[in-house]
């Protein structure tokens, strides 16, 4: 944000006399006055940065463009600059270039004088620079994003003084601050891999498995990519479980570890602290060939017994016939 200052314009009366000696007397003569309006500057900052956004651990460059869109020549003799909390100047970065005519030129500025968040820095030694109409003074800085800025807004204040001390808009910029690492989320990483010696755990030769479907306990889907890898950021912490679901590998089963209860289970789960990284795999192993069911033999029908033949049966041998005995007569 930025409105540009305008200078007042001035009226330069220019006179001339003389004077000489004639036999009359002395002669003094004056001229008629020379009258010069002065072109009136039009001093406009602008303040930007090269990004929108930055988290801790970042390095922001700011840049300050004073540009004279009058007709009148400026003077720029400093500039003053409050930084957002959490920043820090590198004041070895501070530089300035004038830009007139077609032509660059490196001007002298600084060093930065520290004040709290603020710092000032004059031009040229206190002299100042001279900004012809039409030209440009380009002030380039770098700020250091602190762990600290995360407490603060991101707003920035810059303004430029006259050799009288009189100042220029005053411009704006807001720097969005993300916490980063800093963060109160965490972030998961994965992979969904085929486990060849079922201990649970990804080994170097152990491939991928693309597109296997993941549901975390809080709803969200996950599909894994050409390589079976997946990532989840933003993550809440406290313990997060995410289960694969089987439908979306078919040929595949998960691999249990024998060492390790909870990794019989579908379901793989992850312990995440604010601003951590945990790790969520999933081993799988190929279903097991069905066994071909047996050929059934042919039925050879059994043979019909032979008939069994009778035998003849054996004569019996006829009783001989025993004679009656004969009666005895009677002796009385």
């Amino acid at each position: 944000m930025a409105a540009p200052v305008r200078l007042q314009a001035a009226d330069i009366v220019n006179t001339a006399s003389g004077a000489g000696s004639s036999p009359n007397g002395p002669v003094n003569s004056r001229s008629n006055p020379a009258v010069l309006s002065a072109g009136q500057p039009d001093l406009q900052l602008v303040k930007t940065g090269d990004r929108s956004s930055a988290q801790p651990g970042d390095t922001v460059v700011y840049r300050l463009l004073f540009a004279n869109r009058g007709d009148g020549v400026a003077t720029l003799r400093s500039i003053e600059d409050t930084l957002p909390r959490g920043l820090n100047l590198k004041s070895a970065s501070l530089r300035s270039v004038l830009s007139a005519g077609g032509n660059r030129a490196e001007t002298p500025i600084g060093p930065a004088t520290p004040s709290g968040r603020a710092f000032s820095a004059v031009i040229n030694n206190g002299t100042g620079v001279t900004i012809p109409p039409g030209g440009v003074l380009d002030v380039v800085y770098a700020a250091e994003v602190t762990p600290d800025a995360v407490r603060g807004n991101g707003r920035n204040l810059a303004v430029g003084r006259f050799p009288n001390n009189d100042p220029t808009n005053t411009a704006v910029h807001r720097l969005r601050i993300i916490p980063g690492l800093l963060s109160d989320a965490g972030a998961l990483l994965g992979r969904v891999f085929v486990d060849k010696n079922a201990d649970g755990f990804h080994q170097p030769g152990e491939v991928g498995v693309p597109y296997a479907v993941i549901y975390m306990d809080d709803g969200n889907r996950i599909t894994t990519d050409e390589e079976g890898l997946f990532s989840l950021a933003n993550v809440l912490p406290g313990n997060r479980v995410g289960t694969i679901d089987l439908s979306s590998v078919p040929g595949y089963e998960i691999s249990p570890d024998p060492n390790f209860l909870d990794r019989k289970s579908l379901s793989r789960r992850a312990q995440v602290a604010p601003g951590s990284t945990r790790l969520m795999n999933f081993g799988l192993k190929p279903l097991p060939e069905p066994e071909p069911e047996p050929t059934p033999e042919p039925i050879i029908p059994a043979p019909e017994p032979e008939p069994t033949p009778i035998p003849e049966p054996e004569p019996q041998p006829q009783p001989t016939p025993t004679e009656k005995p004969k009666p005895v007569p009677a002796l009385f």
